[in-house]
Parts: C-alpha cells; structure tokens; sequence
C-alpha cells in the first residue's frame, strides 16, 4: 500500500499512475510492496524532521524512515516540495523529473542501495536514471 499524505498545497494529480511506477520499481528490484508512506512538505517541516530525528540542522530534499523487512519495503519518505523546484532549476530539469527522482531515490534507499562513497552515488544515480525512465513507460 502507498499513501500519499500532503503538508504543503502541493498534490499529485494522479496517484494511481505514480502508485503503478513506484510498484514497476519493487518489481524490477525484486522487492515487495509493503506499506510506503510519502509526506510532502516544505522546507520548514523537513527541517524540523532533520533536527529532531538525525541531529542535522540543514535542509535537504527528502529523509527516509526505513521499516523493511526482508524484501518487503516499507518505509516513511518525507520530500520537500521547495527542495525540489531549487533543484529543478539548479540541475535545469523539470519540477515533475525531479520530483520522480528524489521519489525513486527514497524507495532505492530502502530497496538498499547507498549513496555515501563515490562509487555508490554512482551506482544510485545509475538506479535513478533508470527508474526515471521507468516512469514514462506505458502501462502493460
């Protein structure tokens, strides 16, 4: 299951379609839904969440609450809605690209993957693009 939960005007206009995507990478991962929360909120909020929970008093585009077990993902993702127009504009991409990227960099965290060393933001980025492209793939 995959609730979307809002802290911010910001709404996806189609839930089902980025359930089908977000459900097309567990599967090409070899993962299994379980319960995946996504908060999208503001600065202030992810900040607060940043403070609190992980001792960091910086902003950042999502944290990552992870609850899997086994194989079946589980987890709380909270994004930052004014993170991601930042970085939309700083990476000259769309809202909607970075906004599916920072989405698919939550579930490769809990899937497993790292993003610490060189090698491993390498390897995270690769799963981005490839998840990115995912999503504009139709449905079967």
């Amino acid at each position: 299951m995959i609730d979307y939960n809002y802290e911010t005007d910001f709404k996806i206009d189609n839930e089902v379609y980025y359930s089908d995507w977000i459900d097309r990478i567990l599967k090409k991962e070899k993962s299994i839904l379980g319960t995946l929360s996504y908060i999208f909120c503001d600065d202030e909020y992810l900040l607060k969440i940043n403070k609190e929970y992980l001792d960091h008093d910086t902003y950042t585009d999502i944290i990552t609450f992870d609850y899997t077990e086994g194989a079946t993902i589980s987890g709380d993702i909270f994004i930052s809605i004014d993170r991601i127009k930042e970085n939309a504009i700083e990476f000259n991409v769309s809202f909607e690209q970075e906004l599916i990227r920072v989405m698919s960099h939550g579930v490769l965290h809990l899937i497993g993957y790292k993003d610490k060393s060189a090698d491993d933001a390498a390897l995270m980025r690769e799963k981005e693009n490839q998840m990115i492209e995912l999503f504009h793939v139709e449905r079967e």
